[in-house]
């Protein structure tokens, strides 16, 4: 996407006035995030301070590059970059496409596609569209606090519903509860998932490392209200992270949690650390758990995905726990395995247990 002369007006009228903006940049390389912003405005998000860039952009149903090996053909990204502040978030290097960095730039510079309700409809209407299901929350969280402001989804929602498009959503953010009843009329109409993410329970864990995010426990509410609703909530168990969330014990306590509360099934991933997440995440590490750095270095050798020996230890547990709590596996399948280059890997291993190919 080219970012040249898309920047927003100041708002006027009954304009909503919103976000924010980046302070006049210094020492840019005047790349394609060159952006011409007016005073920044504060939001609310998971660090002390975040801005938003409004941006008109040009489309919003986004292809998904065909080497991605994901299944699913079509996204939908209204926000990018993300207040979550998750030290592990594998969308950081995104931001660096807009020269911003992938750390703090990440959380706080929040860009924001405003045109987002009108775009989706012209682009549902076209005679080009086929109607495929779209994915949201692939990259960054839809429902994250820039969302409480926006409410960029409510529009999304409305037009996927008024013409029956298939939908998955993705998300963290307890904002999505107030989009219920939208996802409820979407769901008798057309094929509609949605998914949680919680990779552990432990609030000393989640406070250090998805500063910005709901607690466990408050998206473990959004599963109950789904679960009710009649529309099955799945769990993706992400990201496990090593020495941190992998032990038997963890395993069990967040698995037990999951059940309770009316998981419709849980997808197990661990911890994978790409370029711009591995430099920031390694940064958190040294500094709150020093200890556990010779750990990772011997895990990850400066790659990016765990060695396949650790992730099915790992993934075993969760098998396990699974059974003791009742949680039978996905259509799909029980796991996802991530191989070396990235892409997940169905197979069936030497238990017979299909692993899932699931983003």
């Amino acid at each position: 996407m080219r970012w040249e002369q898309q920047r927003v007006t100041p708002p006027t009228g009954d304009a909503p006035e919103l976000p924010l903006v980046l302070p006049e940049p210094q020492a840019r390389s005047g790349g394609r995030a060159g952006l011409r912003l007016p005073d920044p405005v504060p939001i609310e998000a998971g660090t002390a301070e975040a801005y938003a860039i409004e941006i008109h952009a040009k489309t919003i149903i986004n292809r998904v590059p065909g080497p991605a090996r994901v299944p699913f053909a079509w996204t939908i990204n209204p926000y990018r970059g993300c207040g979550h502040a998750c030290r592990y978030c594998f969308a950081r290097r995104t931001h660096t496409y807009l020269d911003l960095d992938a750390g703090r730039d990440f959380d706080s510079k929040i860009v924001v596609k405003v045109n987002a309700g009108s775009l989706i409809r012209k682009e549902l209407a076209s005679p080009r569209w086929c109607g495929e299901a779209i994915a949201m929350g692939t990259n960054t969280d839809p429902y994250q606090r820039a969302e409480g402001r926006y409410r960029l989804m409510r529009e999304i929602l409305a037009a996927l519903r008024d013409r029956a498009n298939p939908f998955s959503i993705l998300t963290k953010g307890t904002l999505i509860l107030r989009d219920v009843d939208l996802i409820v009329q979407a769901a008798e109409v057309a094929p509609v998932s949605v998914a949680v993410s919680v990779g552990s329970v432990d609030e000393r864990l989640w406070r250090a490392v998805e500063p910005g995010a709901p607690s466990p426990r408050r998206r473990l509410d959004v599963v109950r209200r789904f679960a009710d609703e009649g529309i099955g909530c799945s769990v993706l168990m992400a990201p496990i992270l090593p020495g941190l969330s992998d032990s038997p014990e963890q395993i069990n306590a967040t698995v037990r949690a999951l059940a309770e509360a009316g998981a419709a099934n849980v997808t197990p991933l661990l911890l994978h650390l790409r370029p711009g997440a591995r430099e920031w995440f390694r940064e958190w590490l040294q500094r709150e758990h020093p200890e556990l750095v010779p750990s990772y270095a011997r895990l990850y050798r400066e790659g990016s995905y765990l060695p396949k020996s650790y992730q099915r230890e790992v993934l075993a547990r969760v098998a396990d726990a699974k059974r003791r709590h009742g949680i039978g596996s996905s259509q799909a399948g029980e796991f996802r395995e991530v191989e070396a280059g990235g892409a997940a890997r169905s197979a069936v291993n030497e238990e017979g247990v299909r692993q899932l190919s699931l983003l």
